[in-house]
């Protein structure tokens, strides 16, 4: 069983999504987890964009990365620049992965030119997950 951790600056949507597809793809193979560098709480529209593909994010929670120190990795996914930079040590043989995806949250318009961002971003880090767990795990 492999041990993934994601991590965000907020950990509330590109993390939150990308550890819903991570749990879907890898399944029982994975151990899937993750935090930010800071804690924002989950957004309540990347809830509702991954209830549209029947992914259940609402019972995840925001944590911080030092939650996570004791346990051994073998893969830490960053999903931003700022997380990326941040990111601290992990005295363990995990390996590293690094996407800089949009963040949604920062989008702005109307409502529903929003969730179209976020429904954009989604794709994005559906597409990377399905990838990963078929390269990795």
């Amino acid at each position: 069983m492999k041990n993934i951790l994601v991590l965000c600056t907020g950990n509330s949507c590109r993390s939150q999504i990308a550890e819903g597809f991570l749990r879907h793809y890898a399944a029982e193979k994975a151990n899937v987890f993750s935090a930010g560098v800071e804690t924002h709480g989950v957004n309540p529209r990347a809830i509702s964009i991954m209830n549209q593909v029947g992914i259940d994010i609402s019972n995840h929670t925001s944590n911080h990365v030092d939650e996570y120190a004791n346990i051994d990795f073998d893969f830490i996914i960053t999903v931003c620049d700022n997380a990326k930079e941040r990111c601290p040590y992990f005295p363990s043989k995990a390996e590293r992965f690094h996407y800089n995806f949009p963040d949604p949250a920062k989008s702005t318009g109307t409502e529903e030119e929003v969730m179209n961002e976020f429904r954009r971003v989604r794709v994005l880090i559906d597409e990377y997950c399905k990838d990963f767990v078929q390269k990795h795990i």
